[in-house]
């Protein structure tokens, strides 16, 4: 006769890694500010604790994918990821993408970044024979957040003068997407990109000045 003993030891739980995390794995300090770590406990057993060295990078790569997740739609995405829906509608579908002619007379370019949190930014305007503003395009390295501000400010500064584009501030832009204090950073990239593209166009129709510019960079 064959008998069968069991082990009274509990199980571990086996641990996935790559996948949004369950509901377990939720209840145990699987989430840093709102957004839950990229793992899923399988079966059986308590969830792992949150790991020691959880980097920023691997927390905007959990946001990216709870935004983009199929089926949850703009509104679920944002209540998750404490986005508005003015910044993922922009993170989603955002404007004028893409490049200008930076060596043409009319087109002025900024590029700007923030250190301390990696983000990069550029923006660019063209601006017609009576100094307004025709078209803007930028391509942005960052968050949601500086994605959505930097698009917004394309659309802001498009049938604008230089001088009504320059009076576009970051408090403006950070009111219309409702960024939350910790990404009012994004927000003062996006102005101080438009005053570096519109400082380079104005560079542009001054010779004498854009000349001084250039042997003074190559001193």
């Amino acid at each position: 006769m064959v008998t069968q003993t069991t082990s009274s030891a509990p199980r571990r739980a086996r641990v996935k890694y790559g996948r949004p995390a369950a509901p377990a794995l939720r209840q145990r300090g699987g989430v840093v500010g709102g957004v839950a770590f990229p793992c899923e406990v399988i079966k059986g057993g308590a969830a792992p604790p949150a790991p020691s060295g959880f980097k920023m990078a691997a927390l905007r790569a959990a946001g990216a994918a709870l935004l983009l997740r199929p089926g949850r739609g703009e509104a679920a995405a944002a209540a998750r990821l404490g986005y508005h829906k003015k910044v993922v509608d922009h993170y989603e579908n955002p404007r004028n993408v893409g490049s200008l002619d930076r060596n043409a007379k009319n087109v002025g370019t900024g590029l700007v970044g923030a250190p301390a949190c990696g983000d990069v930014m550029k923006l660019q305007v063209e601006v017609d024979e009576n100094g307004r503003i025709v078209d803007a395009r930028f391509k942005t390295f960052g968050c949601g957040s500086a994605i959505a501000s930097s698009s917004l400010a394309t659309e802001w500064v498009k049938g604008k003068t230089v001088d009504e584009a320059l009076q576009i501030k970051n408090t403006d832009i950070a009111k219309e997407l409702c960024l939350p204090p910790v990404k009012l950073h994004c927000s003062m990239l996006a102005e101080d990109a438009i005053k570096a593209a519109l400082a380079d166009y104005k560079l542009k129709q001054d010779p004498n000045k854009q000349e001084s510019e250039k042997r003074a960079n190559n001193a």
